[in-house]
C-alpha cells in the first residue's frame, strides 16, 4: 500500500509514512487533511441523517455490523482518551456534587416527564410503560460521542454515564414500577461488565497511550473527531436498522409523545446547568445526556418484560434523540461563547 504525500515527488509505503509519523520535523497531515477532516466532522448531523434514513429502508447492510457494535463503542472511547487528559477529570474530582445533580436531573425530567406526556396524550397502558421505560433508562452511551462532537464537557458526560449506569439496576425498575406498574428485572453485573470493555477500559488505554505516546499522538489528533464521528454513525445507523420494525408501528400521540419528552429533557438539561451556574459546556452535556437515554436498553427490556408493543415508544426515542443529539452537537461544535456563563 502507497500514500501520497504533499511534499514528495512519488507515493511512499504506507509502512514508511506511518514511522515517519514519530520523527521530528516531518509532515503530519496529507493534502488538504485538515479541511477534510474539519468538513466532515463539521457536517456530522448530515451524516447522521443520511445513514439513519438509509438504515430504516434498507437494513440489511446496517444489522450485519451488528456483532461489531461493542467494537464500535470502544475504538469511539479509546479515541476520546486519547484526546482527553487526566487533567480534565479534575473539576470533576474536585466538584462530584455536579455529577449528582446531572444524575438526579437525569432521573426526574424523564421518567416524570414520559408520565405526564403519556396520560396527556392518552396513550394504551403498554405504550405508556414503554415510554415511562425509556424515561427511566440510564444515559445513553453514544451521549459521550455526541458531548466530545459538541465540543462539551466529555469528562462531565462520562461520568454521569458511568453513574447512572451503575444505579439504573435499581432506579430503572423502581421508577418504571411506581410510574406504570411494571415489574422489570435489570442484570447489574451484566450492565457494569458492558460499560468496563465499552467505555472505561478503551477509555483508560487511550489515556495511557496518550502518556507514555504524546508526540506521535500529537501529531495526529486531528483524526480523532473524525474518527469518533464515524463509529456514531455506524452506531447510530446500526441502532435504527435493527429497531426498525417498532419505529414502524409507531402512531401519532406515540411520535408526538417521544419527540416532547426527548426536546423537553434536552432543555431541562439544560435549564438545570443554568440554574445551578454550571459552564457553558457541562449545560450542553448536561442537555445531550437527559435528552439521550439508553433506550436501546429500554427496549430489550420492554419487549422481554412488558410487551412487544411496549418497545414501540422505546425504538422511536432511538431514532428521534439521535437525530436532535446529533443536530445540537453540529450546531455546538461550531459556537464557542466567549465567556463561560
Amino acid at each position: 500500500m502507497y500514500i501520497c504525500w504533499p511534499d514528495y515527488k512519488s507515493p511512499v509505503p504506507a509502512g514508511l509514512f506511518l514511522l515517519s509519523l514519530t520523527r521530528k520535523n516531518t509532515y503530519t497531515c496529507p493534502i488538504c487533511s485538515i479541511r477534510i477532516l474539519d468538513f466532515y466532522t463539521k457536517y456530522f448531523a448530515v451524516w447522521v441523517v443520511i445513514f439513519a434514513v438509509a438504515a430504516y429502508f434498507y437494513p440489511a447492510p446496517f444489522t450485519a455490523l451488528q456483532p461489531w457494535n461493542g467494537w464500535f463503542f470502544a475504538v469511539t472511547m479509546f479515541g476520546i482518551g486519547a484526546v482527553l487528559s487526566v487533567d480534565d477529570f479534575k473539576h470533576i474530582i474536585k466538584n462530584p456534587v455536579i455529577v449528582l445533580i446531572g444524575a438526579c436531573a437525569q432521573f426526574i425530567i424523564m421518567p416524570f416527564g414520559a408520565f405526564l406526556l403519556a396520560k396527556a396524550f392518552g396513550l394504551p397502558a403498554e405504550a405508556a410503560a414503554g415510554l415511562i421505560l425509556a424515561g427511566a433508562a440510564p444515559d445513553a452511551m453514544a451521549g459521550n460521542v455526541m458531548s466530545y462532537v459538541a465540543k462539551a464537557d466529555t469528562a462531565y458526560a462520562i461520568s454521569l454515564t458511568t453513574v447512572t449506569t451503575l444505579v439504573c439496576p435499581v432506579v430503572t425498575p423502581g421508577l418504571t414500577y411506581l410510574l406504570a406498574g411494571s415489574r422489570i428485572e435489570i442484570h447489574f453485573w451484566a450492565m457494569l461488565i458492558d460499560v468496563l470493555l465499552t467505555v472505561i477500559i478503551p477509555l483508560l488505554a487511550g489515556f495511557a497511550i496518550r502518556h507514555y505516546f504524546r508526540k506521535p499522538v500529537e501529531k495526529i489528533l486531528p483524526v480523532f473527531p473524525a474518527l469518533s464521528s464515524t463509529f456514531i454513525v455506524f452506531i447510530c445507523a446500526l441502532v435504527v436498522a435493527i429497531n426498525r420494525e417498532f419505529i414502524l408501528e409507531a402512531t401519532g400521540p406515540i411520535l408526538a409523545a417521544v419527540i416532547i419528552l426527548n426536546l423537553g429533557g434536552m432543555l431541562g438539561g439544560y435549564g438545570v446547568g443554568a440554574f445551578f451556574k454550571m459552564d457553558y459546556r457541562q449545560k450542553r452535556t448536561l442537555a445531550l445526556q437527559v435528552g439521550m437515554q439508553n433506550a436501546a436498553l429500554g427496549t430489550r427490556l420492554a419487549i422481554d418484560y412488558i410487551s412487544p408493543k411496549a418497545a414501540i415508544p422505546t425504538a422511536f426515542f432511538i431514532f428521534v434523540c439521535i437525530i436532535t443529539a446529533a443536530i445540537a452537537a453540529a450546531i455546538w461544535q461550531r459556537s464557542v461563547p466567549e465567556t463561560q456563563n
